[in-house]
């Protein structure tokens, strides 16, 4: 293991669990919905082309936080945690992408209409792909969702998905951007 990955990738990863709360109750942690992505997007960046066009499939699972606050009408702000695996193809390979997302949710309580923003990290299996170079295995990934209900507890949403490197690697690595539709199911 290169000292380059222990640093910028499993060692933020190691803190972060070691300082994060512990829940005081089991029961303050639930499932709140698992979803299916797709990318349906160009290949863009912030504005800029891509080098390397890719897909990007997943199945990702939420979990609510403890720290909420919703009125008596059951709107507010909540917590979740956003967990995620799945495949990214670019030039002709494929790389296993995993990802943890602490997100700030606004919407309704039963999590029926979702706004969601969220940072956090994913960890590629492989991180070159024809001339894109992502800089390395760990990325820091930024996104934002809006999820509607479609039928009882069944779900369609939208999701941008941002990944880099935000120069850790030198100057001449090179992010993507996920534009997704995402269905999912509702606990």
């Amino acid at each position: 293991m290169s000292l380059r990955l222990f640093r910028f990738g499993l060692l933020p990863i190691v803190i972060g669990g070691l300082i994060a709360p512990a829940p005081t109750y089991s029961e303050e942690l639930e499932l709140q919905r698992l979803s299916l992505r797709a990318r349906v997007s160009e290949r863009t960046l912030l504005g800029e082309q891509a080098p390397e066009d890719f897909r990007e499939y997943d199945v990702s699972a939420n979990v609510r936080l403890p720290w909420s606050h919703y009125a008596t009408s059951g709107w507010g702000a909540g917590s979740r945690l956003m967990a995620s695996a799945g495949l990214l193809r670019g030039a002709e390979k494929n790389a296993l992408v995993v990802s943890l997302i602490p997100e700030l949710t606004l919407g309704s309580e039963d999590g029926r209409f979702v706004l969601d923003l969220g940072v956090g990290g994913a960890l590629f299996s492989r991180w070159r792909f024809g001339t894109q170079d992502y800089g390395g295995p760990f990325q820091f990934a930024l996104t934002a969702g809006v999820t509607v209900p479609v039928y009882q507890k069944l779900g369609l949403g939208y999701r941008f998905l941002h990944y880099s490197d935000a120069g850790v690697n030198g100057s001449d690595t090179i992010g993507a951007d996920f534009h997704m539709v995402e269905f999912s199911y509702r606990f």
